[in-house]
């Protein structure tokens, strides 16, 4: 396919190409070649984001909320039409199969279509008072905001950002990830285009670091929301702090899967396997450790391993694809330095195990009786490794379940009820799936617990990082 998407920013109403900028290359995963250039932000152009922001949230916050819902009701339906057009992008530049991006902004016009319905019912109360005074609460914007974002879902996560804010009457500099500026800005444009005023929201590319201190260190923002690693979180917080700017933070995970030995294990069997290989693992609630009751723990590997085995890996836009390329290539050196330590400390390897010829693919794997001094029993390794663990009783399994600091997403398989809610109440998680992966949804609150983060995206809960609360009391 041809790339011939022209990569820009959008800065002060107005689309800025690469002239006078400096420019960073834009790869295809799939074979490591480059398509394109993104023009990178100056502290020129920071600044003139950071002013046209400012000015913006004044527009947007006195615009009537039945507005800003229109604005995002024909920007859910611009995103619809585009599909094609913006999916072919997200899978040319990130890697996913087409049928997975496809699903990407899909899901990304739903939180559009969410926010607008919530955009015009914020409300407040009013406190009984002696008659002749009044107490009101209401809520209101809290202001510009920051919105960073990763590569692994670069359409759905900016927009679950920018769908609750600009429904709450903020304004945004929405940072994406370099790797993946074309379905990014696609998407952008699906809001300009739909009505929303050019002061309102500014979308940027840069170096990271300078990016984020020059956006955090000005008291025009008010407000940052994050989507990462755990320690990109840690340092943004920080620089935020300096401000006492609100944050939310989405973090790192690495997911517990419990699997009792009462499960119906064929079904379940074919639910784990492609959730596990979706997006080659990278998503931050991939099922990762799997902790099987011992009474099935070889039969529940065997399956594992066959089934994986069958998935079929390749180019993304070939409709046989099943999983695509790693995003980048620092993560094929960063999968196989886990698995080999993984393998040389005594892990088993059921299936894969190895990188695969021509871009940034490395193959499924499944790997048995993984010791807990491995490395990657302790940290994350966002791609296409599946690990399993015997254990023998329920406490066991809540105890290596909640034995790291991430407390994102957790699942478990039971046909007991009891069972169900007990060990669903004693998982440390902002997340639970029972027989399920289905947690995350536009009505939903997401967000994790310890050091996965704080603060919720989805549903209701999503608006509240994006208003103040005030209370007016008049005698």
């Amino acid at each position: 396919m041809a790339y011939d998407t022209e990569l820009q920013l959008f800065v002060d109403g107005a689309w800025q190409g690469s002239e006078g900028r400096d420019a960073q290359p834009v790869l295809n995963p799939a074979n490591g070649d480059a398509i394109a250039a993104v023009p990178l932000a100056s502290k020129e152009d920071l600044d003139r984001a950071l002013d046209s922001v400012g000015r913006g949230f004044v527009t947007w916050r006195n615009t009537e909320p039945a507005q800003r819902a229109a604005v995002l009701h024909k920007a859910a339906t611009l995103m619809r039409e585009r599909v094609e057009a913006i999916a072919t992008l997200l899978t040319t530049e990130q890697g996913k199969p087409i049928g997975e991006a496809r699903g990407e902004v899909g899901a990304s016009a739903e939180l559009l279509d969410f926010y607008a319905a919530e955009a015009t019912r914020i409300d407040g109360r009013v406190l009984m008072r002696p008659a002749g005074s009044r107490s009101i609460v209401i809520r209101q914007p809290v202001g510009p905001v920051a919105s960073f974002t990763p590569w692994n879902f670069p359409v759905y996560l900016m927009i679950k950002k920018l769908a609750p804010a600009l429904a709450a009457g903020c304004s945004v500099v929405a940072k994406p990830p370099e790797e993946t500026p074309g379905c990014t800005s696609a998407a952008v444009r699906c809001l300009l285009d739909a009505g929303l005023p050019g002061e309102v929201l500014q979308l940027v590319f840069g170096d990271p670091d300078l990016v984020s201190r020059h956006i955090l260190g000005s008291p025009v923002v008010r407000a940052l929301s994050f989507t990462g690693s755990v320690p990109v979180g840690r340092h943004l917080m920080k620089l935020a702090a300096e401000d006492l700017k609100r944050t939310t933070m989405e973090l790192g995970g690495h997911a517990p899967v419990l699997i009792f030995d009462d499960c119906d294990l064929e079904r379940t069997l074919d639910m784990v396997v492609p959730q596990k290989f979706r997006n080659a693992g990278q998503v931050c609630v991939s099922p990762t450790r799997f902790y099987v009751q011992r009474s099935i723990y070889e039969k529940f590997a065997n399956g594992f391993a066959a089934r994986t085995r069958g998935v079929a890996v390749g180019n993304g836009m070939d409709p046989d694809t099943k999983m695509g390329p790693l995003a980048h290539g620092r993560r094929p050196d960063a999968i196989e330095a886990l698995v080999d330590d993984a393998v040389s400390r005594g892990a088993r390897v059921m299936a894969g195990g190895g990188r695969i010829d021509g871009g940034f693919f490395y193959q499924p794997t499944v790997l048995a009786d993984v010791p807990l001094e491995a490395d990657i029993m302790s940290n994350e390794p966002f791609g296409p490794v599946a690990l399993i663990q015997p254990f023998d009783t329920e406490e066991e399994a809540i105890s290596s379940a909640n034995r790291l600091p991430y407390g994102l997403a957790s699942f478990m398989f039971t046909e007991n009820g009891r069972r169900a809610a007990r060990v669903s109440d004693a998982i440390e998680a902002g997340m639970v799936g029972i027989n399920s992966f289905a947690i995350s949804g536009a009505d939903s609150p997401f967000g994790g617990v310890k050091h996965s983060g704080f603060g919720s995206e989805g549903g209701r809960e999503g608006l509240e990082p994006f208003l103040n609360v005030k209370a007016i009391h008049q005698a």
